[in-house]
C-alpha cells in the first residue's frame, strides 16, 4: 500500500516518503489484500511545528489522523500510532458484533453492514428540524458563534448546497463541503 503524500510549505523528499510508507505498511494487517483503499498524507509546517495528517478510505470506512511536534518524523509517527488505534478500535468492535451473533467466520474491516445495524451503545435521543436559509460562510459562522454551538449547518447562498461550519480545536473555523 503506497501513500499519496503531499506537502504544504514543505518539500517531500525521498526519505519522508519511504518513511510514510514504511509506517504505512504496518497497518496493512488490518486490511484485506483486495480491499479498494487509499491513503492520504499531508505535511505541514506551521512555525516550530511540523504537522502530519493522514486520511485512509477503506470501502467507504474513513480514519483520520492529524499530529503536530517539533519533528516531521515523530508527527508521522504520532499519526499513524493514532490511525491504527482507531483501526483497532473499529476491528473490535466488528469482532465483539459477529461473536454476540454467533458467527464463526472471521469478520473483515469492510464490512460496513455490521457497524449499520442497531446498536445499543449508539442511541439517537433527539431530532432536531430547521429551516435552513441560504447564506454565506461569515453569517453562517456568526450564526454559530450567537446559538453557542460547536457546528452550523446551513444552505450555501453561492454553491447552492449544504454546508456545515464548525469550530476547530485551535478556535479557528472549519468548512465541510459535499463533494460527488
Amino acid at each position: 500500500m503506497k501513500a499519496q503524500v503531499h506537502g504544504d510549505n514543505i518539500a517531500v523528499t525521498a526519505a519522508l516518503q519511504d518513511y510514510v510508507d514504511k509506517k504505512i505498511a504496518r497497518l496493512t494487517r488490518y486490511f484485506e489484500r483486495d480491499a479498494d483503499k487509499q491513503i492520504y498524507v499531508t505535511m505541514a509546517v506551521e512555525g516550530l511545528d511540523h504537522r502530519v495528517e493522514m486520511t485512509v478510505f477503506v470501502n467507504g470506512v474513513i480514519f483520520r489522523a492529524e499530529e503536530k511536534s517539533p519533528d516531521m518524523y515523530a508527527s508521522i509517527d504520532l499519526a499513524t500510532d493514532k490511525l491504527e488505534e482507531q483501526i483497532h478500535r473499529y476491528k473490535e468492535k466488528l469482532n465483539r458484533r459477529f461473536r454476540a451473533r454467533g458467527s464463526r467466520s472471521q469478520p473483515k474491516l469492510e464490512d460496513r453492514a455490521a457497524v449499520t445495524e442497531a446498536d445499543d451503545e449508539i442511541r439517537v435521543v433527539r431530532v432536531k428540524r430547521f429551516p435552513i436559509k441560504p447564506m454565506d460562510v461569515e453569517e453562517a459562522v456568526l450564526q454559530m458563534e450567537l446559538l453557542g454551538h460547536d457546528f452550523f449547518v446551513f444552505m450555501n447562498a453561492e454553491t447552492e448546497e449544504v454546508n456545515v461550519v464548525y469550530r476547530r480545536r485551535s478556535g479557528d473555523y472549519g468548512l465541510i463541503e459535499p463533494q460527488i
